[in-house]
């Protein structure tokens, strides 16, 4: 399993890797003097300069333990330096500042597949993954189909192992070393991690999983009280058969004293809940106390002192309802959303909890069914991706204006037919009250840059953002003006953007800021609209005038 974390530094002996070295020992004119904090360890001292680029100060870091830097986000502010090109002193760091630094730490295993005939297949393979997985590896190495390789079999000493077995699972504790035989034909040994030895798998420490003491079930239901319970602030919502199913599991599994899991992955408390069996993964739950930035998140950054967000225009504790609206306005493409619960972008069910799970008191936040994956989009390379997976999820993230898409949060699956299916997950910071942070890596895949399908264009024709708004309100949440504002601006220009031919990468770039600095062209729009009415102009009056500058500048794109 994919585990994350806050990365350690050794504080004193390493510390002079961050400092740049000059010529005779000095500084540069521009160098500023930081501290590169991490929980439970002193504040690092880096040089950095003043002109340097974000994601220069990532591959120092990089150079400096081998943190690699597209797991890094760095803090600071209490906001997220999310654009790599930008500069340094472009977020207002200077002397004395602190940067928090988080990572997603990836439990892996370093293996090596020989097969009969000789060849070598070399994987970093996450402990959490299925041994099937390494089937899957090695069919997508070679551009073989996967039905070549189910006959395979993996042996672990005199034990045959199958599939559906967790590598994590095979190493019962530290530094244990194991070889691996595939039978016919193929011989499996891991490549050497520690001193001599050339077929081994090795548990790295101090990564992985936090398991969660167990709790007192029995006394709960005595109280008349289920694990997990849906929140429901309108009587007339009727949940869908999907999340009236993954909260039954949920529930069967905690009852039957399967505890959840702590993900180390992500910078707030993610935990998964196991089903009845303990043995599979039946849903995803994130507190609204342990989101980054809040009281209890469990990944050491600073508190918000203001309430806003790691990513600007959100609030921090409104994460699990923006994963909730996420799933809400995500329409099936006939309007009717059947028992399994999907939507044309293919959100995951979601629903508001709240859970005794935590053992000490009433937790509040999201659940997300869970999705069976074989990794995410930084696992794959782009180009091996459906046009039509990608657009749907441009079509998402452009109508909710996410501000925190990358390819880490997309997933790679398989469908009933075995195709390549895209998942998007986490959409806490979706629905903000400005657009400033907005970020969609599929910019720079070349999916993006092909034109929306007839099916997907009649989709985006349906669309209505004042039933979205009216939707999201029916069940319990009222957008603020700002993220009413935002949602009916991006989807206007989504419209408008798709009527007139506009691929995703087209609209998509006038929602993104190239720099930090430099305002993206929807924000400028807003500026002018915003210019030519006066304060008492209605809600209304300001969108109307929004559509005109929008039309005219579309129009003179084309």
């Amino acid at each position: 399993m994919s585990a994350a974390g806050v990365a350690t530094l050794s504080p004193l002996e390493d510390q002079i890797a961050l400092v740049p070295q000059c010529l005779f020992g000095a500084q540069p004119l521009d160098s500023i003097l930081i501290f590169l904090a991490v929980p439970g360890t002193p504040l690092v001292p880096m040089h950095v300069l003043d002109s340097e680029s974000v994601a220069s100060v990532k591959l120092r870091i990089q150079q400096f333990k081998g943190f690699v830097a597209t797991k890094q986000r760095l803090v600071f502010g209490g906001h997220e330096l999310t654009h790599n090109r930008s500069r340094v002193r472009d977020y207002g760091l200077a002397d004395g500042n602190v940067l928090h630094l988080v990572i997603r730490l990836v439990d892996l295993r370093a293996i090596t597949i020989e097969t009969a005939d000789r060849k070598k297949f070399k994987f970093q393979v996450e402990s959490g993954r299925k041994v099937g997985y390494l089937k899957n590896k090695i069919a997508a190495e070679t551009g073989e189909q996967i039905e070549n390789f189910k006959d395979q079999r993996f042996v672990l000493g005199d034990e045959e192992l199958e599939d559906h077995q967790l590598i994590t699972d095979i190493v019962k504790k530290d530094d244990v070393v194991i070889h691996m035989f595939v039978r016919d034909p193929a011989k499996v040994q891991t490549q050497q991690i520690d001193k001599e030895t050339v077929v081994t798998v090795v548990t790295p420490k101090d990564v992985g999983n936090i398991h969660i003491d167990a709790l007192n079930y029995t006394e709960l239901a005595s109280h008349g009280c289920a694990p997990v319970e849906p929140i429901i602030i309108n009587r007339k919502v009727k949940l869908f058969p999907a999340i009236m199913e993954m909260i039954g599991a949920t529930i069967a599994g905690l009852e039957n004293g399967y505890v959840p899991v702590m993900s180390a992955e992500g910078s707030g408390g993610v935990y998964f809940m196991k089903d009845q069996s303990g043995e599979s993964n039946i849903a995803v739950f994130k507190p609204i106390d342990e989101e980054p930035m809040a009281e209890n998140n469990p990944r050491g950054l600073p508190l918000s002192v203001d309430g806003e967000g790691l990513k600007r225009g959100t609030r921090v504790g409104e994460g699990a309802l923006r994963e909730v609206a996420a799933y809400l306005l995500d329409h099936p493409i006939d309007g009717c959303r059947s028992d399994d619960g999907t939507g044309f972008s293919g959100v995951p069910p979601t629903a508001l909890v709240r859970s005794f799970h935590m053992g000490k008191e009433l937790r509040i936040g999201s659940l997300q069914m869970f999705v069976e994956n074989q990794g995410s989009c930084e696992d794959v390379g782009p180009r091996a991706f459906p046009v039509k997976e990608v657009q749907k999820i441009a079509v998402l993230d452009i109508r909710l204006a996410n501000a925190d898409r990358h390819s880490g949060n997309i997933l790679v699956c398989q469908d009933g037919d075995h195709k390549m299916q895209l998942v998007p997950i986490d959409h806490g910071y979706c629905f903000p009250e400005k657009f400033e942070d907005c970020t969609f890596e599929w910019l720079y895949w070349p999916q993006a840059r092909e034109p929306f399908s007839t099916e997907t264009l009649a989709y985006i024709e349906s669309l209505d953002a004042g039933k979205d708004i009216a939707l999201l309100k029916f069940h319990g949440w009222e957008l603020s003006s700002q993220c009413a504002r935002v949602l009916h601006v991006s989807t206007m220009l989504l419209k408008k953007g798709a009527e007139r031919g506009l691929t995703p990468y087209g609209i998509g770039s006038i929602m993104c800021r190239e720099t930090v600095n430099k305002e993206s062209r929807i924000e400028t729009l807003i500026v002018e609209a915003e210019y030519f009415v006066v304060p008492e102009t209605s809600e209304e009056t300001f969108l109307e005038t929004v559509s005109e500058i929008m039309d005219r500048r579309l129009d003179s794109m084309l």
